[in-house]
């Protein structure tokens, strides 16, 4: 249970945030209703075309199920289950999947299956799994994208997909998958964190051997800088990677990048792209704080008593920051957070809008009304586990 104690003031600012978002959320989706896509980013505050094999299209659903747990609104439900379908498409092309799959099917067919024991679901979520698992290299790392010569490339990002790989051991008893993810944990414990607590976005390693080789910019300013957005996923994943393991570095290492996160906000609650970028031009993103927030208060969640307040006090920091400059609730476009930035060096994509910040940015705000069910480990809430239901799936 969230159990945090919070003044008046913030009390009533959490109220406040939470009592807007249905209103919002609903105007965000008659306007993808009105696409046949599946919403990431908007142009003149539009929903924008994208791919259907767009790396972040499991965001949409999964903020959908969010709000219809928040709101019990069918209207939610059912558009998350609309567009969980759309998503089988991509299935008939495998060459076109990542190491994203988590971030596409975990939370959307995932959470869906820990609801409602939907066999369409459990089979998306497993398939998805066993092509995750696919990506492993057998020296300990699973690789990111596709394309020859990019064998060896792994990237921070891949921590967040881990608990897929969680999920399938426990819904299958299966321990490879779980096998799989630790080691990429393990080597990346090394290989992406500094000893500061910072992190490097890709990591290029021999296929044959394992060595690595390189640590490119990649999405943040230079090898070696500190991507934001990195970072926080490497908190995030770390502390998801302890709650299904139990290993005790993990939650080191959680504590760790959290610690150097929160030292590097500085005087500014919303985080730059790039901790170590230069002084001008100031691009924040906010997506970055968004994602550690929630991380954040989840690491409060399962730390002793008496560490907890430094994480959510950081955490509501953040959140205060992000609404109270850089968060639409007005009807003028359908998303919610502004000054989101992909890449440092991709001009057009600082400062633009992204589905999966607002998804974090409500996932954030609910843990702090209460909501115990964590998507990113939906085994972890179904009531049926443990059950002779998933044998006979």
């Amino acid at each position: 249970m969230y159990n945090y104690a919070f003044d008046a003031d913030t009390k009533r600012w959490i109220d406040e945030v939470a009592a807007k978002l249905p209103a919002k959320m609903r105007y965000a989706v008659e306007k993808a209703q009105e696409t046949d896509f599946i919403p990431y980013s908007t142009q003149n505050d539009e929903w924008k075309p994208v791919e259907i094999s767009w790396w972040t299209n499991g965001f949409y659903p999964a903020l959908c199920w969010q709000m219809y747990l928040a709101t019990k609104d069918s209207f939610f439900r059912d558009e998350a289950v609309r567009t969980e379908v759309m998503l089988d498409e991509v299935f008939k092309d495998y060459r076109v999947l990542s190491h994203d799959n988590g971030f596409m099917w975990l939370i959307s067919s995932g959470v869906h299956f820990a609801l409602e024991h939907n066999k369409d679901s459990f089979d998306r979520t497993l398939f998805a799994a066993k092509m995750l698992a696919c990506r492993y290299n057998p020296t300990g790392f699973i690789r990111a994208w596709q394309g020859r010569g990019r064998e060896g490339w792994a990237i921070v990002d891949c921590l967040m997909n881990l608990p897929m790989l969680y999920w399938a051991s426990d819904v299958t008893g299966d321990p490879r998958y779980k096998l799989m993810a630790m080691k990429h944990a393990d080597t990346a414990m090394t290989a992406f964190i500094r000893p500061d607590g910072s992190s490097n976005h890709i990591v290029i390693f021999d296929p044959n051997t394992g060595e690595v080789l390189d640590n490119p910019a990649g999405q943040g300013y230079a090898s070696g800088s500190c991507w934001s957005r990195g970072l926080s996923w490497a908190v995030y994943g770390y502390t998801l990677s302890y709650m299904a393991t139990g290993k005790q570095e993990y939650l080191d290492v959680a504590k760790k990048t959290a610690n150097h996160f929160i030292v590097n906000l500085g005087d500014d609650p919303v985080p730059l792209c790039d901790f170590r970028q230069p002084a001008e031009p100031k691009i924040y993103d906010t997506c970055a704080g968004a994602v550690v927030s929630c991380g954040l208060l989840e690491l409060a969640r399962i730390l002793p008593e008496n560490e907890r307040d430094p994480y959510v006090k950081a955490a509501l920091r953040i959140l205060k920051g992000i609404e109270s400059r850089f968060v639409r609730w007005d009807n003028g476009t359908p998303a919610l957070l502004t000054h989101c930035t992909a890449a440092w060096h991709d001009l057009p994509t600082r400062h633009m809008t992204m589905i999966y910040a607002d998804y974090f940015f409500i996932e954030a705000i609910y843990k702090l009304k209460g909501e115990e069910r964590l998507f990113w480990l939906p085994h972890f809430f179904d009531e049926a586990r443990g059950s002779n239901l998933y044998n006979l799936l």
